[in-house]
This record gives structure tokens, C-alpha cells and sequence, in this order.
């Protein structure tokens, strides 16, 4: 029996079999969920159905998260479906392809740093809103950050203050929801190769550094983030609220690699005696 059993949840944001919410949906499912899924329109919709059956569903409603209409659609659809909501994974981002290159002040607009954030961040607290009557007394919402929010990135510019407001979110919705006993936490995943990741310029090279300095010499899998977002959406993270739970390898704790400072590893093991 997976610790998931009888746990309804809604993943918003599957993109392809490559993203991190198709990961979360693998995961999820291992472990008893039943799930249903969000995708953004017609032309994504047969690659989120394709996800949705290998994960045992077909419940799949479109939902462009830029419209609060389209939300509202959303949860009223899947309402009618389900009687309650035990989860809401929210695994969206983006920001227009000119704030994520180059210098952050010459390359940032208006326009697109309000973009980056609607969609990124707003749209989190826009389905809580439009799904607090529906969620059961122990739900869990789940969100997806980057390192990038707290420490500069090249070329990540705008999308880095979106998920520093995202984050903050976070904890104003687990203050928000805590009293009636739903959870609200973060997962800060490692770089992973999705077609959002793609629109970051020079992100190759971002994922061999990510590699050399963490600590397990590797960056993550959708899947090992999944496990993650498995944990915090069951009843075994039922104490942990308003947090971020970095995924990344370790690459958040280590200022610097060995390789980066030239320094060659011990060939032989210091005698202790």
C-alpha cells in the first residue's frame, strides 16, 4: 500500500515526459495516488493525456493559469468529479525569452517582469484561492522553485525575483491555510533539462557547473524530485509547513568544488593509527 493511497490530487503544469510534473506524476501514482492533470491548451493536451494514462487517469482539463476564468473553470470541473481536493501541485513557470539572457538591468521590462510573475507566482495563490472550499482538512499544495531565487544565476535574471516572490508565497499561504490544517511548502529542485529549462540561455553549461560543485557530482532526475513531492503531499510530512526543500544534489550547500580550486583528491587513506 503506498502512503499516497486514496489521496486525490491535481498536478498543474505537466509540459512533456521529460518535466519535473511528469516526474511528480510517476511518483505520485507509485504510491496510490489518483490524479488528475491540468494542460494549457488543445496543443499540449494529447502529451498531458499521454501522461495522465500512464499514471491511471483521464481526468485532463485545459487551464491557461493567466486566467483567473480559466482557473475557476478548472476546480469547478473538478469538483464535479472528485469530492474533495487532497492536493494541488503547481509546477509552473515562465518568463518572455528577452528577460533570460544577458545583463538583468538592460534586459528587464515591465511588461515581462510582470508576465514572469503572474505566471510564476501569482498563479499559486490564484488556485488556492479558487480551490480552498474543495480541499480536504489535511491537503497539501506543492510548488516548484529554484536556487536562483536566492543567490544570482546568469542569464536566469527576471524568473529569479519571480521565484523569490513565489517563495515568499509560500509562507503566506502556509500562514494563510494553517489554522484550518492544510500545508503549503516548496520544492527547490537542481537544474534539469525540461522545455522550460530550455529558454534559459547557456543553460548546458549551467547544468555541467551544477555537476562539477554539488557535492553528488550529478544533477537530479524529474523522478528523484518526484519522490520528493510524494513525501511532502502525504501524511508523512504532516508537520512540515512553509518550507523549502531543496532537491539539488547538494549544490546549494557548497560554496565552491574541489575541482573549482584546482585541489586533486588524497590517493591514499590517512593512517589513524
Amino acid at each position: 500500500m503506498g502512503f499516497l493511497k486514496g489521496r486525490r490530487i491535481l498536478i498543474v503544469g505537466v509540459a512533456n515526459k521529460n518535466s519535473i510534473a511528469a516526474g511528480i506524476a510517476e511518483a505520485m501514482h507509485a504510491q496510490g495516488a489518483e490524479l488528475a492533470f491540468s494542460s494549457q491548451n488543445d496543443r499540449l493536451k494529447g502529451r498531458v493525456e499521454q501522461i495522465a494514462e500512464a499514471a491511471g487517469s483521464q481526468l485532463v482539463h485545459n487551464c491557461d493559469v493567466a486566467s483567473d476564468a480559466e482557473i475557476d473553470a478548472l476546480l469547478s470541473w473538478l469538483t464535479g468529479q472528485w469530492d474533495q481536493i487532497d492536493g494541488i501541485v503547481h509546477a509552473v513557470g515562465f518568463a518572455p525569452g528577452n528577460e533570460l539572457s544577458g545583463d538583468y538591468i538592460d534586459g528587464t521590462t515591465r511588461e515581462g517582469f510582470a508576465i514572469a510573475h503572474d505566471i510564476s507566482a501569482y498563479s499559486f495563490v490564484a488556485l488556492a484561492k479558487a480551490a480552498r472550499g474543495a480541499l480536504s482538512d489535511e491537503a497539501a499544495l506543492l510548488t516548484m522553485t529554484y536556487h536562483g531565487s536566492t543567490q544570482s544565476a546568469p542569464n536566469y535574471n527576471t524568473m529569479g525575483l519571480a521565484k523569490a516572490s513565489l517563495e515568499a508565497m509560500v509562507r503566506y499561504m502556509a500562514a494563510s491555510l494553517g489554522p484550518t490544517g492544510q500545508r503549503v511548502n516548496a520544492i527547490s529542485a537542481g537544474p534539469i533539462r525540461t522545455l522550460a529549462a530550455s529558454g534559459v540561455k547557456d543553460f548546458r553549461k549551467l547544468l555541467g557547473h551544477a555537476s562539477a560543485r554539488a557535492p553528488l557530482r550529478r544533477t537530479v532526475s524529474p523522478l528523484e524530485v518526484g519522490h520528493a513531492a510524494a513525501f511532502l503531499c502525504s501524511p508523512l510530512a504532516s508537520g512540515i509547513t512553509g518550507e523549502i526543500l531543496y532537491v539539488d544534489a547538494g549544490f546549494n550547500t557548497a560554496a565552491m568544488s574541489a575541482d573549482e580550486m584546482g585541489i586533486e583528491p588524497e590517493s591514499e587513506s590517512r593512517d589513524s593509527s
